[in-house]
């Protein structure tokens, strides 16, 4: 170039070649933010997990109303009121069957004392009747007397045979009369906790018509026996078993995590809504300490399959398509890597080749751009 030295040309080289590496790295894309972590080693649980929220049951639940309407007229107990087995819940207007079981009484009271009278005038027959035989034998009294004698006493041992019937008819009369007034009665058939009322003092319950179900007067819940039901995919029920230990968590302790076992695999498979078909399982929590445990709290059930410990494993949120993951080179690269699994659950997945210890693992693997050959920083 004209009047440029050797000199001046040198520094114009210099300074384009900066340029130019100025431009090329503005222009450039800045590396992908990723989130990373290192593979590791720890344990790893298998496990299934219920499909959707669980429910806690009571072992013992019942829907109680009277066997027939009427008015209630007495009703003892109050809704969360702890109740003992046979104690009463509800008495319906039973004035009238009570009057019958009053009378009832009185007539098998009646029967009874007939039946005595018949029976002392057997013996005393009977008695008669002996006596005048052994007169004939002696040649006292004539055989045509004695033999009035016997047919009297046969008459009155039949008589008093007949009372004794009359009189048990009586008693079964009472049982009946007895029965239908306990139907206006309602008991708690096992000890329990009041859950529901449903009605007041002066108010008419009538029975169900048939086919359609009306809530109960009374709904009665046994605490003293609590489990978790969930249902689990049918897919995963063949690997669980009665005796599995599970981990029960609870929305109401949303920082807790229980340990529990199952207890129950149902036997059959239930039909859900879009062909999605589960199984009903049913866990019981160890202990459970101060935390008091609700009918009806929603619960979720993990089953454990299979624990693994010290074996290499990365989080399960950084598998792809259930075979790759991404690493994270050190040369800030992101490079696909595929790899053979073991055992996993929804936290952490055992590697059993394709990956070492200390290798970065990207996470946000959704993350526009991320991909093999991209250029990436650790967040």
């Amino acid at each position: 170039m004209p009047g440029l030295g050797k000199r001046g040309l040198i520094i114009l080289l210099v300074v384009l070649g900066l340029s130019g590496t100025g431009v090329f790295f503005s222009l450039r894309p800045a590396p992908l933010s990723v989130a990373v972590v290192a593979v590791d080693e720890g344990p790893v649980i298998a496990s299934v997990s219920n499909t959707r929220a669980g429910t806690v049951d009571a072992c013992r639940r019942a829907g109680l109303s009277p066997a027939f309407g009427g008015q209630m007229a007495v009703l003892p107990v109050n809704e969360g009121d702890s109740v003992n087995a046979g104690q009463v819940l509800l008495e319906l207007w039973n004035k009238d069957l009570r009057a019958e079981v009053s009378l009832a009484e009185r007539d098998a009271a009646a029967a009874r004392a007939r039946a005595d009278e018949a029976c002392v005038r057997s013996a005393v027959a009977k008695r008669e009747s002996d006596r005048l035989a052994r007169l004939v034998e002696r040649k006292l009294t004539s055989e045509e007397a004695a033999d009035r004698a016997a047919g009297d006493a046969e008459a009155t041992a039949a008589a008093c045979t007949a009372a004794r019937t009359s009189a048990r008819v009586s008693d079964a009369k009472l049982d009946v009369a007895n029965a239908t007034l306990e139907r206006t009665i309602l008991r708690a058939p096992f000890d329990g906790v009041i859950a529901e009322i449903n009605g007041e003092v002066g108010e008419y319950v009538t029975p169900s018509p048939v086919g359609i179900a009306t809530p109960p007067t009374v709904d009665l819940i046994d605490d003293s026996c609590l489990y978790i039901s969930a249902p689990i995919d049918e897919v995963d029920a063949p690997a669980v078993r009665a005796g599995m230990p599970a981990v029960i968590t609870l929305d109401a302790f949303p920082d807790q995590r229980f340990a529990g076992t199952v207890r129950r695999v149902a036997p059959y498979v239930l039909d859900q809504e879009k062909q999605a078909r589960t199984v009903e399982i049913e866990a019981v929590i160890g202990e459970r300490g101060d935390n008091p445990l609700l009918p009806g709290y929603s619960a979720d059930v993990e089953v454990m399959l299979e624990s693994r410990e010290s074996v290499l494993r990365v989080p399960t949120q950084a598998i792809i398509d259930g075979s790759r993951v991404m690493i994270l080179e050190p040369g800030d690269t992101l490079r696909e890597r595929t790899v053979e699994r073991g055992i996993s659950n929804w936290e952490f997945t055992e590697i059993t080749a394709g990956v070492d210890p200390g290798e970065r693992v990207v996470l946000s693997v959704d993350r526009e751009g991320v991909e093999d050959g991209a250029s990436a920083s650790a967040e």
